[in-house]
């Protein structure tokens, strides 16, 4: 009896996991409310992509001071990383390196994280970001370089969307490769934008600027599959501001910052996907853009771009 008991365990937990494997899957390859002539699960459980991500951002302000027109950029380092990432049945794991950052060469940090699902999706980049370095333009003087060191920012940005027609079209064919889009399609998007901005400039007096944007709107993503094993994707998601809060001190001066139609937050994405047998590999872009102010007072531009390039082999019927 106590042989019995002893092999009985290792049987149970076996059964356990086949039960749950078998749970997983029966999720993972539902396809209920989609049309399969338009959009499939890969046939293999396991996936195994490694990623290049570089990243960018540029803040630029123009505005008037004392009736003289004003115009400065400033240009965070470019991050690089590589990332190893597996998922079985649409659950993931990754780990990411940043070779500069060990070398000491890359002292930001940086966040990223999206999800894209059948019917909603979301981006989360957050950014501490202090090595930016730019010029500054002052109408009836000489340009003034500004040095790294000088600038230092946290941003967060938040976009998140609702597809219309998930029944064709697929954001993770594209993003993900969690499912493969089999013929051209696309849909209208709603989406709603956040982003929180606390930047503080070392400068003759120390300039502090917090800003909260939420915006509301809606877009258009299009899968675009000109043969078999491509998808070409591009999307658009403008969101007009619908509620501001933004303050700018100077030294002792506080500038007064106005809402002013239209304030915008937009999200551009894009991707090239080719897939041959278990292999795929591609190109994939998110990029945003905001826009707070007007010129005759103040305007700040915020852009941030993230590019990835990437490979994967599907593996495990």
């Amino acid at each position: 009896m106590a042989v019995m008991s002893g092999l009985s365990q290792p049987l149970s937990a076996q059964s356990l996991f086949h039960r749950i494997d078998s749970t997983v899957a029966s999720r993972y390859y539902h396809m209920r409310g989609i049309d399969t002539t338009y959009i499939s699960r890969p046939t293999t459980k396991w996936t195994i992509s490694a990623r290049m991500n570089v990243s960018g951002t540029t803040i630029k302000t123009e505005g008037m001071d004392n009736g003289r027109h004003f115009l400065s950029e400033m240009k965070a380092d470019r991050k690089a990383t590589l990332s190893l990432g597996v998922s079985y049945l649409g659950v993931s794991l990754s780990a990411s390196l940043n070779p500069a950052k060990l070398m000491g060469k890359y002292r930001d940090y940086e966040l990223n994280f999206n999800s894209y699902g059948r019917r909603f999706g979301f981006d989360i980049v957050y950014q501490d970001a202090k090595n930016f370095s730019g010029w500054h333009d002052h109408e009836g003087m000489e340009r003034i370089e500004l040095p790294d060191g000088l600038l230092s920012v946290k941003t967060l940005n938040i976009n998140a969307f609702y597809i219309f027609n998930s029944r064709k079209f697929s954001y993770p064919a594209a993003f993900s490769q969690s499912y493969i889009q089999r013929r051209s399609a696309g849909s209208f998007l709603l989406a709603v934008s956040g982003q929180g901005q606390r930047a503080t400039l070392e400068w003759e007096k120390e300039m502090n600027l917090k800003m909260t944007n939420i915006g509301i709107g809606a877009g258009y993503g299009y899968n675009y599959v000109p043969g078999q094993g491509w998808l070409l994707h591009i999307s658009g998601l403008p969101t007009f501001i619908v509620y501001s809060k933004t303050s700018m001190t100077f030294g002792d001066d506080r500038i007064p910052l106005h809402y002013h139609f239209p304030e915008v937050i937009i999200t551009g994405r894009g991707s090239v996907v080719r897939q041959w047998g278990n292999k795929f590999l591609g190109l994939s872009m998110v990029f945003n853009f905001t826009n707070i102010g007007n010129k005759e007072s103040l305007t700040v531009h915020n852009t941030k771009w993230l590019v990835r390039t990437f490979f994967g082999l599907r593996l495990g019927k």
